[in-house]
């Protein structure tokens, strides 16, 4: 069944937003962000600005700025978690080639007793072989030229692994001692990295895609910490667990752990503050969030 609704041109666009109400008053700057951006892509970011109820109507006073500063802020928001998964992603993969290579050898991920699971540990290391297939580093041609070695150290390995490859090798390790030497790291429970390790791969691909993130309801969700680490706890909020507050309060964490230096959580504290308070909610943050430590802290630093 085919759509038949015709292609709209941009002043066509423009019209159906004022229509609805939209407030516009350089229709130039409009009609030249609907011509990059993308109307539709614009128009899912309408509905905190809408009519309870009817989402083809914008609340009185609404205007284009309130429009694309919202989606302007998504944007922002997208690059800042990526930084941050970015940051996780390196740490882990340097703490799984080195806790398993010390502990099993250079080709430690090659061995199935190594894993829980000879089925997954297959299938993981077929992806792999794909991985490096596709891989254009230098060190993979290096190792098999010089070494004749089909697949390199764990160490050289660790960095053609995709987020949701690492993620599923540190869920299929066998020991949980070995799971735990990694997961601590982080002050976290080996249960509590594995989860946030799927979150985070989950939420990578949804920053690669462009995709909406601000107010996105999560399918693939956090096991939140339940003791530890302690300066965590009292900053979580599970009644929104499909929001993205909890992943910003862990992220906050990591980086913290990784980077101690790094200014990312002041940066991300400033666009916090930069965005209409009223739309918090609709992230899952809490109302007390600024006087929870972690935020009172950051907020009195940036």
């Amino acid at each position: 069944m085919s759509c038949n609704k015709p292609a709209k041109t941009y002043p066509e666009q423009l019209e159906i937003l004022n229509n609805r109400g939209l407030i516009v008053a350089d229709a130039a700057r409009a009609l030249h962000c609907l011509e990059h951006h993308n109307y539709y892509r614009l128009s899912a970011y309408r509905f905190p600005l809408t009519v309870r109820g009817n989402p083809d109507q914008f609340l009185p006073g609404t205007t284009f700025d309130d429009l694309w500063n919202l989606y302007h802020f998504d944007r922002t928001l997208r690059q800042f978690v990526a930084e941050a998964v970015k940051r996780v992603e390196i740490s882990v993969r340097a703490r799984w080639a080195y806790v398993l290579g010390h502990a099993h050898g250079p080709q430690a991920y090659e061995h199935a007793t190594v894993f829980r699971n000879p089925q997954r540990h297959t299938e993981a290391l077929a992806k792999l072989d794909d991985e490096l297939g596709r891989s254009r580093e230098d060190f993979v041609s290096h190792y098999r030229k010089k070494y004749h070695m089909p697949r390199p150290p764990i160490w050289a390995a660790s960095e053609v692994l995709s987020f949701g490859l690492l993620s599923r090798f540190y869920e299929n390790i066998k020991r949980n001692s070995e799971r735990k030497q990694i997961s601590t790291t982080y002050g976290l429970s080996p249960d509590t990295l594995e989860s946030l390790l799927q979150h985070c791969a989950y939420i990578r691909n949804l920053c690669a895609h462009h995709s909406r993130l601000w107010n996105r309801r999560f399918t693939i969700t956090l096991q939140l910490p339940q003791s530890s680490p302690a300066m965590v706890i009292p900053n979580l909020y599970p009644p929104q667990d499909r929001l993205i507050y909890n992943t910003l309060v862990l992220l906050t964490h990591m980086v913290g752990v990784i980077e101690p230096a790094s200014t990312w959580s002041n940066r991300l504290v400033t666009q916090l503050l930069a965005l209409d308070a009223k739309f918090l909610p609709d992230m899952g943050f809490p109302a007390d969030w600024r006087q929870r430590p972690l935020w009172q802290k950051l907020i009195a630093t940036s």
